[in-house]
This record gives C-alpha cells, sequence and structure tokens, in this order.
C-alpha cells in the first residue's frame, strides 16, 4: 500500500444538521456539549462567524458543494428531486476526476443536473434508504416510524391567499424506541469508520452527512436523559419576537411551529436537542478517532460544519427558515496538515470551502465560485479578509416568504419585497431584539446596506424585485 507521505492529502468532510453554532466550546446544564469538535476546534481553524447562504437543507447544501449561490445552482428551495437543478460541477466530481477516492456517507441532499451519483463514481454510496433496510433488519421500522409520526405538527400554511394544512417536525420530544448502536447516525458512523478501515491505493475523500440533531427529536438514552431541562440557562429572547418585527414572520412556517409551546416547553426542547448534537458528536469522535488510528490523520484535511440551525424558540420561533443568527450562523472547522491552529470572527460563507478545499489539494478552480479562499488563514494565521457574506430564503416546499440577508461584523441587513426591512447591530444586539431599520438615525446606513444587498443578487440573478 502507498504511504499516506506520498500521495496528495485525504479529506474528511463531516456534517451535521441543524446545529448551532453556539454549541462549540461551551457546557449547557453541566455537560460539554461537542468535545470532540472542541479538540478538532483547537488544532485547527475555527471560524466563528461562519455563514450559510439559506437556512434550509438542499440550499445551502447544493450551494456548498458547488461553490456556487443558490440562485446559480436553481435550488432555492428543498427541491427533494431536484427539478430546478442546474449543470453546476460539485466538489465531488473535482476529487473524483483527480484521482480520489470518492466517498458518501448519510443523507443525500445535494441536487445538481445531471445528479451527483451520475457524475461521480463513487467507491462507496450510503444513503437514508440503507438505514431503512438497516431498521428492517433489526425489526426497528414500525416503531421508529410510530416514534417520528408522533412528533409531527400540523400547521395551516397561506400561500397566494389559498390555505393548506402541512406536517412537519414539531417541537415535541420522546426517547427513540431503539438500541443506541442502531440510531441513524450512529448506523452513518459505522459505516464510515468501516471505510477507512479500508486498505487503499489513492487518496480519499469521505463526505459524511449526520442527519442529528434534526428533528423529530426522538432521543435515545444516554443522550435522552443527559441535559436537564431545569439546569438549561435559556437565552432572554425565547418565546420573545423581535421589537419592530415585520408582520408577515408570524405568519411563515418557524414561528407557525413554535405556537403554544411554554418555557418548560422549550426547555425540554433544548434538552432533547441538545442530547443529539452530543450525540453527532460522539458519532464524529468516534470517526475521527478510527482516522487517528489508520494512519492517514496527518495527511488528512478536517473540514467540520452544519448546513444551518434551529432558533430553539428564540424570536418564538421553531426550525430554521429565518434569517435570524440561530438559523445561518454555522460552525466550521478545518484542520489541515501544517495549519496553524487559529480562532477567526470575522464573517466567512460556506460558499469559502470549496475554493479552500481545491487550493489546499492542489486542483485548479473553476472561473466564477462566489467565495474565497481560507487557506491564508489555515496555514499563515491570517485573519479573513473583512466582507459582507451574502445569504437567502425563498420558501421551503415551494417558492415564497422570500428574504435576502448580508451580513457584515456589525450590521445584518434583512429585505423583504413584501413588508418592511430588518437592520440589527449584531455587536450591541447579538440576540437581534431591536430591528433599528425604522429609526431615522440609521437611515443612511439602511440605504447602503440595501444598495450594496441588492447590487449583489442583482449580479447573480435574483428575480424579485428590488
Amino acid at each position: 500500500m502507498t504511504s499516506s507521505n506520498d500521495r496528495k492529502p485525504n479529506l474528511l468532510f463531516v456534517m451535521t444538521d441543524h446545529q448551532r453554532a453556539d454549541s462549540i466550546g461551551v457546557s449547557r446544564a453541566g455537560v460539554e456539549v461537542c468535545p470532540h469538535v472542541n479538540r478538532l476546534a483547537a488544532e485547527g481553524a475555527n471560524f466563528t462567524r461562519a455563514y450559510n447562504t439559506c437556512p434550509l437543507c438542499v440550499p445551502t447544501r447544493t450551494a456548498l458543494a458547488t461553490g456556487r449561490y443558490p440562485t446559480t445552482t436553481g435550488i432555492i428551495t428543498n427541491d427533494w428531486r431536484g427539478v430546478t437543478a442546474r449543470d453546476c460541477k460539485p466538489i465531488h466530481q473535482y476529487l473524483a476526476e483527480a484521482g480520489y477516492d470518492v466517498a458518501h456517507v448519510g443523507i443525500d441532499h445535494i441536487k445538481v443536473k445531471p445528479p451527483i451519483r451520475e457524475r461521480v463514481p463513487f467507491v462507496k454510496w450510503i444513503d437514508n434508504a440503507d438505514f431503512a433496510r438497516h431498521l428492517e433488519a433489526h425489526g426497528l421500522a414500525e416503531a421508529h416510524e410510530r416514534c417520528m409520526g408522533a412528533l409531527k405538527k400540523e400547521i395551516v400554511m397561506t400561500r397566494d391567499g389559498a390555505k393548506s394544512r402541512e406536517s412537519y417536525s414539531g417541537p415535541g420530544t420522546d426517547v427513540w424506541p431503539g438500541p443506541l448502536e442502531a440510531f441513524k447516525d450512529n448506523f452513518f458512523a459505522d459505516e464510515a469508520i468501516a471505510f477507512l478501515r479500508e486498505p487503499r491505493e489513492r487518496p480519499f475523500a469521505l463526505f459524511v452527512y449526520l442527519w442529528a440533531p434534526h428533528p423529530p427529536l426522538a432521543v435515545p438514552e444516554p443522550y435522552a436523559s443527559m441535559f436537564d431541562p431545569a439546569k438549561i440557562d435559556l437565552p432572554a429572547n425565547v418565546g420573545v419576537p423581535a421589537d419592530g418585527e415585520p408582520a408577515n414572520r408570524r405568519d411563515n412556517m418557524a414561528e407557525l411551529l413554535a405556537e403554544g409551546v411554554t418555557t418548560d416547553g422549550w426547555r425540554k426542547v433544548w434538552a432533547a436537542h441538545l442530547g443529539l448534537t452530543r450525540l453527532a458528536d460522539d458519532a464524529s469522535g468516534r470517526i475521527l478517532d478510527t482516522l487517528a488510528r489508520s494512519g492517514h490523520d496527518e495527511n488528512t484535511v478536517i473540514v467540520f460544519t452544519a448546513d444551518h440551525g434551529d432558533h430553539l424558540g428564540q424570536h418564538d420561533m421553531y426550525q430554521k427558515m429565518e434569517m435570524y443568527e440561530q438559523a445561518i450562523h454555522i460552525p466550521l472547522v478545518v484542520r489541515t496538515p501544517g495549519g496553524k491552529p487559529g480562532t477567526f470572527d470575522a464573517p466567512v460563507s460556506h460558499l469559502d470551502v470549496m475554493p479552500t478545499l481545491l487550493e489546499i489539494l492542489d486542483i485548479d478552480a473553476p472561473v466564477g465560485l462566489d467565495g474565497v479562499s481560507l487557506v491564508p488563514s489555515l496555514h499563515a494565521g491570517t485573519p479573513p479578509v473583512e466582507r459582507s457574506v451574502f445569504g437567502m430564503y425563498a420558501g421551503n416546499r415551494a417558492p415564497g416568504h422570500h428574504r435576502r440577508a448580508l451580513i457584515s461584523r456589525k450590521w445584518k441587513y434583512v429585505y423583504d419585497p413584501e413588508d418592511v426591512a430588518e437592520l440589527y447591530d449584531l455587536e450591541n444586539d447579538p440576540l437581534e431584539t431591536r430591528n433599528l431599520a425604522g429609526e431615522t438615525t440609521y437611515a443612511e446606513t439602511l440605504r447602503a446596506l440595501h444598495a450594496e444587498c441588492r447590487a449583489w443578487h442583482e449580479s447573480h440573478d435574483d428575480v424579485i424585485p428590488f
């Protein structure tokens, strides 16, 4: 077998789902939330102000994988079948063409045309269908579906004047009925570990897409009891909308899902969410430990991130689907061979991941990527260039409830073509409790940020009016 020192660096990419940025480097209810990722963050570069491009699974994952903004990929909503997908080349394909053994383990939310499995000769592919067969083999399918189904919540959505009843994962909690080792993320971790233990002649790129802490909040023990709800200090704006919140925020899914939840209810939600976050961290830790024992650790680039976060009751909202920090501010940790550890607090974007990895792995980057390389931060400890980053929301299952956002170190500006704007001073009001957009003192700031946001979106073929 070829020595790991004689070939290109490997890549281990781990993404969780619904994990908040504030889960890194903290303890809740006296328990460290992410000990394994915390260790990785101490060894590598921890970008504490990283943002996604959309508070929704499919658009933001597709954007990260292609280095292209959602308006370019065509995936602006949760288009599970990829009907609106465009011909955008994902990083997996660049790696395969460069001679990498590329493996996918976990949920499949990247939509391009042609589909990613037709583009890339994956040496291993494990997804939700494999997990379903795993449940069947262990006699858990019926109990699993019954438990998850019981945690759904029906809401009434209004689109174009028409109302429809829709079902989504709600803020209820339960104990998962199966054994810990059979839980989805442990199944995915076991498959990733099996891949890392295989001898191979070529460099590898292993993409692991974990499910936790995504709702429904059915949590296996011991994680269901790990965080005592009574000991959780809730943020001050749990159950409290922002002062000056646009009126139509109460008509969107994140707000409707939160209706009727009490303070004690939110404590239980936090406890369950934190339990699943710790479960995902332990699963990630097992993967990292296996990599360390494999002999490839010193020649592997490691990326840890999440697709988006979760409001968990802040702004009186649940899940994601709005532009508040809890939904769009995500963890991003990168460790490279020979890299310099550091913590960086300038805003960076998911869109920066692809150009960064292509440069590290010595693969020519295509023209027109929307992000910038973070290699100077990784290798020399140079702070990222101060700049604005951009995000959008365009509806969940179908277009609607449009938001466009600009985030700088100090400001967040959110444009809504159907309601008033939002402006938050992130330095002095990190919980975004006071919308400054209607105050005359900030009129010039608002105009400048609107012009910058409009210019970005017009240059990216956005269809909504500015």
